[in-house]
């Protein structure tokens, strides 16, 4: 899995989601936190994000799993399939926001 350490700030999803477009969360694994047991395990999803731009991108999110039990069911098994194969071809948050902003990019 790509970027597996990438984080989404705040911020940065007010600014570049497309507000009205549908994203897609994938849960990928169980992410368990021993240093901080009081929240976890939390399930690392895999999210296919429509940006301002109407291009999709990848990122990654950590959710509980009691909060993700409570997301409603609304895609068959080959939307899934299709949600999951277009997060595989997909360029990521970062590579997005180097090529679209590259003044909104840390300097190390």
């Amino acid at each position: 899995m790509r970027g597996f350490s990438q984080r989404l700030p705040v911020d940065w999803l007010r600014k570049h989601l497309a507000a009205e477009a549908k994203h897609y969360l994938v849960p990928t694994l169980v992410h368990q936190l021993r240093h901080r047991p009081e929240v976890s395990p939390q399930w690392r999803c895999q999210l296919l994000l429509t940006v301002t731009t109407g291009e999709q991108i990848w990122g990654l999110l950590d959710v509980r799993p009691d909060t993700f039990d409570r997301l409603p069911e609304t895609l068959d098994a080959p939307s899934k399939k299709d949600i999951v194969s277009r997060i595989e071809r997909g360029v990521t948050r970062r590579a997005w926001s180097e090529r679209m902003h590259p003044e909104e990019m840390p300097h190390n």
